[in-house]
């Protein structure tokens, strides 16, 4: 019999193996996809955005201007010219000066190199509410002057700065995503886990009741929901129903999905085994399925986000989704609808689209760098 002598080096904490978990595991290939780890902080800066959107916008969203109507985008200059010749740095933009055509009616705009409007940051402008709790007049960047007007993405027909709009309809169109997958979420994660985990005529109907809905065509479908919303509704109504509207057909795929998973699980020894232990079929799903596929479903749902962003915007478009006075990015590409918008001021078309262009594409590739982070298979 052997014994260990009083000099055998005892096992120090420090040899044992760095195990690291499954979600470590997948931040770090997270980490690997460029693209994906740079769309998220994209992603983040766009939904901060969102969040503080009254701050960084450099004016009232709805106050109109007259005389600035279809007024095309100013830029912003660093110097200026001093009284002895010299120049110096200041912050400005060029004041912008209206004619109008008497033959054809139309209005044009030149800059005016005698007037400039000052620049500034933390500026004082219009009063909003932070987050509901309270109010604040000051503003990210825009004029000193709190009476002058400055339109970086220029101006729409009743002469409204579509930057300030731009940005606080980032709220409407981001959340209306999130609210939208978090229905489908639900409905998905629960039909489809029913559906695959008890099989059998529950899985028929369950699935047939799938295939109706991915039958009917979308756009008359969601014509016909949106027509029975009546237009009296207030504004936030209006927005959950449009937000139910597009979860409809959302949670289908993901259903879908879950119940391949659950299909593929159910029979699984570690299922057995818990089943054994006298785990009712609700903690069995709940602690050992889902768990299980959690990531992809994360996965899932990032890439159904810009699903959801895409159809607002057309329901929106198509004047049959949310409606003014209610801003979105879908409600201002409402405003570029006519070829006299289109060309006399192809900014009302180019600053939304290109908005959603980048919240679209940005979660786009957030959703394929998770998924293949939840990949086991994937290096």
């Amino acid at each position: 019999m052997t014994t260990l002598s009083s000099t055998t080096p005892m096992p120090d904490e420090t040899d044992v193996p760095n195990v690291l978990s499954p979600r470590a595991l997948m931040w770090r290939k997270f980490k690997r996809h460029k693209i994906a780890y740079l769309s998220l902080w994209l992603v983040g800066l766009i939904y901060l955005m969102a969040l503080i959107g009254p701050f960084l916008a450099p004016g009232d969203a709805a106050d109109t201007n007259r005389r600035a109507i279809f007024q095309p985008p100013q830029g912003i200059h660093f110097m200026v010219d001093d009284a002895d010749g010299g120049r110096s740095f200041k912050l400005h933009a060029k004041q912008m000066k209206m004619q109008i055509d008497r033959s054809t009616m139309r209005r044009s705009y030149a800059a005016d190199p005698e007037k400039i409007i000052p620049l500034g940051f933390f500026v004082r402008g219009a009063e909003y509410e932070v987050l509901g709790l309270f109010k604040s007049d000051v503003h990210l960047f825009g004029p000193v002057n709190a009476k002058d007007k400055v339109y970086f993405f220029g101006a729409d027909r009743l002469g409204r700065d579509m930057m300030s709009r731009i940005i606080i309809g980032t709220k409407v169109s981001m959340s209306i995503g999130l609210v939208g997958v978090a229905v489908s979420l639900v409905v998905g994660v629960a039909l489809g886990g029913i559906s695959g985990f008890y099989g059998g005529w529950i899985d028929n109907l369950i699935q047939r009741l799938i295939e109706f809905l991915r039958s009917i065509p979308t756009i008359p479908l969601w014509m016909g929901l949106a027509a029975a919303i009546p237009l009296g509704w207030p504004p936030l109504r209006t927005y959950f129903v449009v937000t139910l509207i597009v979860s409809m057909i959302g949670w289908t795929s993901l259903a879908r999905e879950v119940r391949g998973k659950f299909l593929a699980m159910r029979d699984e020894d570690f299922i057995i085994a818990a089943r054994l232990d006298g785990l009712t079929d609700w903690e069995v799903i709940r602690k050992h399925m889902v768990p299980n596929f959690s990531s992809h479903i994360i996965a899932s749902l990032t890439l159904a986000v810009p699903l959801m962003i895409l159809a607002e915007t057309s329901l929106s478009f198509l004047g049959i989704g949310l409606q003014p006075p209610i801003i979105s990015w879908g409600t201002l590409l409402k405003e570029a609808q006519n070829i006299r918008s289109i060309v006399e001021a192809p900014w009302l078309l180019i600053a939304p689209g290109a908005m959603i262009v980048v919240a679209v594409l940005t979660l786009n590739f957030l959703g394929d760098g998770l998924r293949d982070a939840a990949d086991p298979n994937a290096h």
